[in-house]
């Protein structure tokens, strides 16, 4: 027929790869003994989506995490957070470090359980200490691995446009001790059950020009202030908002199981979703609270 497009020929995995990857069939790929280990696609389960009960809705909710009991299952689009590091900071336990990734690991369990098929796990990590060095995004991966988790990728954020230019510590100009500098941290991206999410008729919010920049492995935006968030350890709400614009439809809710400053349902707020958010600290409820009553007086229209 006259006008009707010639189909590419269908590439699939060789010795040298493949050169297009329109039209790629990578199936050979996926069926090698590599991936038998990994946890399967479930294509079975049917897409249920249970509703939030209207006290948790927008809620900073004081509690544990572990055990998230206003959320039913098969509730959440989208968890981003950014567990504590257990690193002596004024909020972190003393745990060592297998309790520590005991209490990470009860926390994205019950993660799994509220998240809807083909819902998005986001953890923003940094890798700790230096003698030795701990490898947290590693042991992460892992972990989330064996919870059934399907790995998407990671995102290398580059803060190097906020480092200082103090050198870490070591040998100077000597190769006796040179210690690596991070001016990096991860978010680690993991799906539950399927990679592909259901629309249900939601509006996609992401710009052509931010879809292009949100799929690149590194990021590059600056840190902010703990002095002036007023925690130890706060992310910025640019992190949390690209994740959103770029895993979520419009209207979708946001969780944050470790909520601290509340940069999460900051920027739910802004990008027009929902979001729930756990802490057990008292006080960085009441500063996460206050914080969103903050933005939403600010957004409100004037008389």
């Amino acid at each position: 027929m006259e006008g009707k497009k010639k189909r590419k020929p269908e590439t699939r995995t060789s010795a040298f790869g493949a050169g297009s990857r329109a039209n790629h069939n990578a199936s050979y790929f996926y069926n090698s003994r590599m991936y038998q280990h990994l946890p399967g696609i479930d294509d079975a389960s049917p897409y249920i989506e249970n509703p939030i009960p209207a006290a948790a809705l927008d809620a900073v909710i004081p509690g544990d995490s572990r055990m998230m009991r206003d959320l039913p299952d098969e509730s959440v689009h989208l968890m981003v957070t950014s567990p504590p590091y257990n690193a002596r900071k004024i909020y972190d336990q003393d745990l060592t470090l297998d309790e520590y990734l005991e209490l990470l690991r009860g926390v994205f369990r019950e993660t799994f359980r509220v998240l809807v098929m083909g819902g998005r796990a986001c953890i923003n990590v940094a890798n700790l200490g230096r003698k030795p060095y701990i490898p947290l995004a590693s042991f992460i991966n892992q972990m989330m691995i064996e919870e059934g988790f399907l790995m998407r990728g990671e995102i290398i954020w580059d803060k190097g446009g906020s480092a200082g230019s103090s050198t870490a510590w070591g040998s100077w100009q000597s190769a006796s001790n040179p210690i690596i500098r991070d001016v990096h941290e991860y978010i680690l991206v993991f799906s539950k059950g399927r990679f592909k999410r259901e629309r249900l008729g939601r509006e996609n919010t992401i710009s052509r020009e931010e879809f292009l920049e949100y799929t690149k492995s590194v990021w590059r935006f600056s840190t902010v202030s703990a002095r002036r968030v007023g925690h130890p350890a706060p992310f910025p709400v640019e992190l949390p908002r690209r994740l959103i614009q770029l895993y979520t439809f419009a209207d979708e809710i946001v969780l944050d199981p470790f909520l601290g400053s509340g940069s999460t349902a900051l920027a739910a707020l802004e990008s027009g979703r929902h979001f729930v958010g756990y802490d057990i600290s008292e006080e960085y409820v009441a500063l996460a609270r206050k914080r969103i009553e903050t933005f939403r007086k600010e957004k409100e229209p004037e008389d």
